[in-house]
């Protein structure tokens, strides 16, 4: 499911549009600490924003402009303003598309799904395939990301939690973390795959995420 996050002061439109997102079977986050707009987008990492320009504190050219430093998720701008130099300041800055207030909900969805789309079913990103809990893992480069820190992973760490990540809910057997590695011409023992992840463990709690991969006792592993 994807998840768009909406940074509109107005509670009745934020409302509207929520739940004909939901209804769409979208996964919508609703900013409502507007100091905290950078932190939320780390937090929950959507897929989309729907960013009002006329916002408490800052606003929304400047929360763009924080959100494009450090990702390219496509944010598409609502405002009542209409001059044309507020459309251009908009795209100048990031943006992606600017709906001008009021909007008809249908040209909103239809917006919304072609944006995405174009993202992520046309231009496939492997990271957004490992994310949970805030948690993503960068099949790029072989990092691990949670809050906007940044950890590196040995490549038995990355095939691992790799595994794990594909598996979510369910549980991972040693024997299959194993073979996994034998297949990658990692050949370790039983003692080497402990150590393995239990540094892998130690690397997420030190970024703030604690009890992420959970034992199942004579079992194996599991991300729940």
């Amino acid at each position: 499911m994807y998840r768009i996050m909406m940074v509109e002061d107005d509670e009745k439109i934020r409302r509207i549009v929520a739940d004909t997102l939901i209804k769409w079977q979208y996964d919508v986050v609703e900013v409502t600490q507007f100091d905290q707009v950078l932190k939320e987008f780390q937090q929950t990492d959507p897929h989309l924003i729907l960013l009002d320009i006329n916002l408490p504190v800052f606003d929304g050219y400047y929360w763009c402009q924080q959100i494009r430093a450090v990702s390219k998720v496509p944010i598409i701008f609502l405002s009542s303003r209409t001059q044309n130099m507020d459309v251009i300041m908009a795209i100048n800055m990031g943006g992606d598309d600017f709906i001008q207030k009021p909007f008809d909900l249908d040209i909103l969805v239809a917006k919304v799904s072609a944006l995405i789309r174009r993202k992520y079913t046309y231009q496939e990103d492997e990271s957004l395939r490992f994310m949970h809990r805030g948690l993503k893992l960068h099949v790029t480069n072989s990092t691990i990301e949670y809050q906007g820190q940044v950890t590196e992973l040995s490549r038995n760490e990355f095939i691992l939690l790799q595994l794990i990540m594909r598996n979510i809910g369910k549980i991972v057997s040693r024997e299959d973390m194993m073979q996994v590695l034998w297949n990658e011409e990692q050949f370790v023992d039983d003692n080497t795959l402990t150590v393995n992840v239990n540094r892998m463990r130690r690397k997420i709690a030190a970024l703030g995420l604690e009890d992420f991969i959970v034992t199942r006792k004579g079992m194996g592993y599991v991300i729940e």
